[in-house]
């Protein structure tokens, strides 16, 4: 955590569901003084409605934070009612911002439903290099929407990059800012207009400051994207 944010980075998210992350989140921010920078992401993941604020002040003071900056309905459970509780929230300032969430491809119509009927503030989806299916409507939808959008398992939780380090990266990689296939697919993940933010996840300090490198420097536009993404189907 020391590294992420001496690096530039800001969001750190969690879940409930997540083991051990809220309260060692809780312990890595106290130790460091509670960051200034520090976008604090969080979710609610219940199946029974009422029992989602309990759940939230939990994990609030689990992470030691006066309120989230973010809340998302977790893999939309219960997203019917947890969403007007998360936004009478907002509107009371107990939370800046309001989301949903989803990975690994599940549930996109009904993302994409309550995308365009909810004023929700951010979404969150599974994204990267050769999984593609959000750039035919989700992505558009949240620029049309002006909903940032947060991209988790960017590496497929490490599955792409054990089989990209088995392949040379481009010559051409110098043109993309890249130095490593994490970077490479980074860089074509937070390239696209739409994207706020990709969450890696990683328990090694130098993956840290690799994957944070990726945000800096040459980031590739549409022609460039294009390229990679024949390159890395290929």
């Amino acid at each position: 955590m020391a590294a992420f944010f001496q690096a530039g980075g800001r969001l750190v998210d969690s879940s409930p569901m997540y083991g051990s992350s809220q309260p060692t989140i809780g312990h890595g921010l106290k130790k460091l003084g509670y960051p200034h920078a520090l976008f604090s992401a969080e979710k609610v993941w219940i199946s029974n409605p009422a029992s989602g604020p309990e759940q939230i002040e939990r994990s609030r003071a689990l992470w030691g934070v006066p309120r989230f900056d973010l809340l998302q309905v977790h893999n939309l459970l219960s997203w019917e009612r947890h969403l007007p509780a998360l936004l009478a929230m907002k509107a009371n300032g107990k939370v800046r911002y309001v989301g949903i969430t989803t990975s690994e491809g599940r549930r996109h119509g009904d993302i994409e439903r309550i995308m365009a009927s909810q004023p929700i503030d951010f979404v969150q989806v599974t994204y990267n290099i050769l999984d593609r299916e959000v750039e035919r409507r989700i992505l558009p939808l949240a620029m049309e929407r002006r909903i940032a959008v947060i991209v988790n398992r960017p590496f497929r939780e490490g599955e792409l990059i054990r089989h990209f380090q088995r392949r040379p990266l481009p010559t051409w990689v110098a043109e993309t800012g890249a130095s490593s296939w994490a970077q490479f697919i980074l860089k074509f993940i937070v390239s696209h207009p739409a994207v706020s933010c990709a969450i890696p996840a990683t328990t090694r300090v130098d993956h840290v400051r690799e994957n944070l490198a990726a945000a800096a420097g040459v980031l590739p536009d549409e022609a460039l994207r294009a390229r990679m993404a024949d390159y890395a189907r290929a």
